[in-house]
């Protein structure tokens, strides 16, 4: 059985899941997770339609199981532009091959944990994204209350970027999911809401300066009709604003 304990030094590997691992697959499905996935969610995952998949397996397990699964995690590609997360990528209409690599589920048994077994399997999808020319990103959703889940993620550099209410329904109850994007191909997020009217007010400000300036100029092209008198001290404060000008419009960048 694949959740006794470990009494040997385990040899992990990855591969491909393939169908004979249908009936191992269905159960560790079954031990791990509280939604239940119908047959046809197998059947894709071990035959390789619309789904990428790995396995994890520890090669030096006794009697005849050095095969079987510990591990895996399931994948599919979507399109970008038909994505719930359109709005958290820099999609460019023109291109309409743009896709994701999404997560669909990722386990490893009880006794196997701690391992570093889960997180080879991530880096299997990011490297596998990264090697698509199309792919913006890897994302998936955790439930809130699964921390080593999260913490998996986090550590992974994936960035949670939504808290999705109700987004699961488990028993009969709505539970809340969080939605974790990992960026590839040199990809990056784009501007959030607050970086936005931080540069908007930037802008805005730079505009001012620049209306200041003006209005400083034209008054000290004034004050040079002036009698002579004054001509000295309005030279000089001409002089100063060039200089101000010239240094506010180093820093006044909006991109």
């Amino acid at each position: 059985m694949v959740d006794l304990k470990i009494s040997h030094h385990p040899t992990i590997s990855y591969r491909p899941i393939k169908p004979s691992d249908l009936e191992v697959l269905e159960k560790i499905h079954g031990d791990l997770f509280p939604i239940r996935y119908e047959p046809e969610f197998f059947y894709n995952v071990v035959n390789g339609c619309d789904i990428v998949s790995w396995g994890a397996v520890d090669r030096s397990r006794p009697d005849g199981q050095s095969d079987e699964l510990i591990g895996f995690v399931t994948t599919r590609i979507v399109l970008a532009k038909e994505s719930e997360i359109e709005d958290l990528l820099r999609y460019e209409s023109s291109k309409s091959d743009q896709t994701l690599v999404y997560i669909l589920t990722l386990g490893v048994v009880e006794s196997y944990r701690n391992l570093g077994i889960a997180t080879s399997l991530v880096r299997e999808v990011i490297k596998y994204a990264s090697n698509i020319p199309t792919c913006q990103a890897v994302y998936l959703h955790v439930i809130s209350y699964n921390s080593p889940a999260i913490h998996l993620y986090k550590k992974m550099s994936f960035q949670c970027l939504r808290r999705l209410y109700g987004f699961y329904m488990i028993n009969g109850q709505h539970e809340d999911a969080y939605l974790f994007i990992y960026y590839v191909n040199g990809v990056q997020s784009p501007c959030s809401l607050l970086e936005l009217v931080t540069r908007l007010v930037a802008y805005m400000r730079s505009g001012f300066k620049s209306v200041a300036a003006r209005l400083r100029k034209n008054e000290v092209k004034k004050a040079l009709r002036w009698p002579k008198g004054t001509e000295t001290c309005c030279l000089t404060t001409a002089a100063q604003s060039k200089r101000s000008l010239r240094t506010e419009g180093t820093g006044c960048q909006f991109v």
